[in-house]
């Protein structure tokens, strides 16, 4: 066990702004791969926000330019994307050619003291352009009366237009941007709020626009509705577009998302997802206590694979299905008195990988970190040891170890976390852990329970009586849509 004195101290952004866009990051990213306002060599800023997950890097700029008005609107339309749009694109430019020409010398500090923790594969790296475009939303909308978001129309394709269409963002396809705003930025990073979520839907939307010869839409909400809406059964994926063949070129229309925002799937999607945001917490928790360099342990959760990357690794509707199977071991352990111990196993989304729960009553004879927990570590990995033993075809075992709850003795209390990588299993491992396993016989007894169940994204839905069937959304309630307004002055509109 190693104890740094040294904690990783991150910005939280300097213009209101950054603040947000920062926040809405450690909550999608989760905080120990989100950098913000992180510096290259010579003490210049590099971007707004740098994120670094495995081989993916996210690069984001964000710019808040007032819209002035101008006789022409096509002027005012010209200066302002130059400034908030066109900045941005050069400003992500240069970040990304300055990783590639120096990827060991990014930094916390403007004076270059502090590197961030993080390194990046330039071998295999992703690199992900993201430009938040703030300050023409009211605009937009005195614009065209159609327009109820006030968020910018985006176009791929081979040829950019010279055309200048107010409020229209020309892009091209060979190298990919995305462009949010005020009013959808809230609703991408909040509906697409894990990693493997929003690295999903930027996967199906540059695969869209290689595909198609271009691609237009009305606002990036529009874009995100259309690709909840459509559902491969068969690769079990979403995608943008058709799977009808003639078509070379796709357009989203207004309103998309206020469509889908009100339907009762979504609606009773957001709802179930709720307890999911327990699995985030503890990550959160966790990963803080890995900046501050308290996090005991020899795990290299930085550079190195850990159990922590692989539960961030899990998209939404997985994390909700391992929450509530998680607080349901724990209120079985609850309403067994006196069990010494409690093991359960859950499926990771991810079919070679499994996670391993393990619920310990503290002895009060024990001190609790030199005795306990090095003895409830052993446990765990014995626990994964034989479940792989038992399912050979896993490849990495994740074990959560906890106190048992609601125990008398239980008055300390932190979690234990194991990645064991089981890819390359030999026959001395299977003995070794078999025999660790006589005494303490997990996944052997008689008490062992089997359930098998299917999770859906979109749950289906309940039978809802006749009286109850219709939503119910007060004229003066927040919008369900996500654009933090009275319903009566967004979707209600749309009626």
């Amino acid at each position: 066990m190693v104890r740094s004195k040294q904690p990783i101290i991150r910005s939280s952004g300097t213009t209101p702004t950054e603040k947000i866009l920062s926040k809405l990051c450690d909550k999608v990213f989760l905080k120990l791969w989100v950098y913000p306002n992180p510096y290259k060599k010579k003490g210049n800023e590099l971007c707004d926000v740098l994120v670094i997950f495995e081989d993916h890097v996210f690069i984001f700029s964000v710019k808040a330019i007032s819209f002035s008005k101008e006789k022409k609107i096509k002027t005012s339309w010209s200066r302002w994307k130059s400034k908030a749009v066109d900045n941005s694109i050069k400003q992500i430019n240069n970040a990304e050619k300055s990783i590639k020409a120096h990827p060991d010398e990014i930094f916390l500090d403007a004076k270059c003291e502090n590197k961030v923790p993080i390194n990046v594969d330039l071998d295999n790296c992703k690199i992900h352009r993201i430009v938040i475009a703030h300050g023409a939303e009211q605009a937009c909308k005195e614009f065209s009366d159609e327009n109820v978001a006030g968020s910018l129309a985006i176009s791929y394709s081979d040829k950019v237009s010279d055309e200048v269409l107010p409020f229209l963002v020309n892009l091209p396809k060979n190298k990919i941007y995305h462009v949010f705003d005020s009013f959808n930025l809230d609703i991408i990073l909040g509906e697409l709020d894990t990693i493997r979520d929003f690295l999903w839907y930027l996967e199906a939307k540059e695969a869209a626009i290689k595909k198609y010869d271009a691609i237009s839409y009305c606002g990036e909400e529009d874009l995100l509705a259309h690709y909840l809406y459509n559902f491969d059964k068969k690769k079990k994926c979403h995608y943008i577009g058709t799977k009808k063949k003639g078509y070379n070129r796709i357009r989203i229309g207004e309103g998309e998302w206020h469509d889908f925002a009100l339907t009762r799937k979504y609606l009773q999607k957001k709802e179930e997802d709720k307890v999911s945001y327990s699995w985030d917490e503890l990550l959160q928790r966790t990963l803080q206590n890995a900046l501050n360099k308290t996090l005991l342990g020899n795990d290299d959760v930085f550079n190195g694979k850990s159990a922590l990357m692989e539960m961030a690794k899990e998209p939404r509707f997985m994390r909700r299905e391992l929450s509530k199977s998680i607080l349901n071991s724990i209120k079985k352990a609850r309403d067994i008195d006196g069990t010494p111990r409690m093991v359960s196993s859950y499926p990771s989304f991810y079919p070679d990988r499994a996670y391993i729960f393990l619920q310990v009553t503290p002895i009060p004879t024990m001190d609790y970190e030199t005795e306990y927990r090095p003895s409830r570590q052993a446990m765990l990995r014995l626990a994964c040891g034989v479940f792989k033993n038992k399912c050979p075809e896993l490849k990495k075992i994740i074990g959560i170890g906890i106190n048992m709850p609601f125990h008398e003795n239980t008055k300390e209390y932190a979690e234990d976390f194991i990645l064991l990588d089981c890819s390359n299993w030999s026959k001395e491992d299977e003995d070794y852990y078999n025999e660790g396993n006589k005494e303490l016989k997990f996944f052997e007894t008689d008490a062992l329970q089997i359930n098998l169940q299917r999770s859906y994204e979109f749950p289906p839905n309940k039978k809802i009586p006749s009286n109850k069937r219709r939503v119910k959304i007060g004229r003066n309630d927040p919008c369900p849509c996500g654009s933090n307004k009275k319903y009566k002055k967004c979707c209600l509109k749309l009626k």
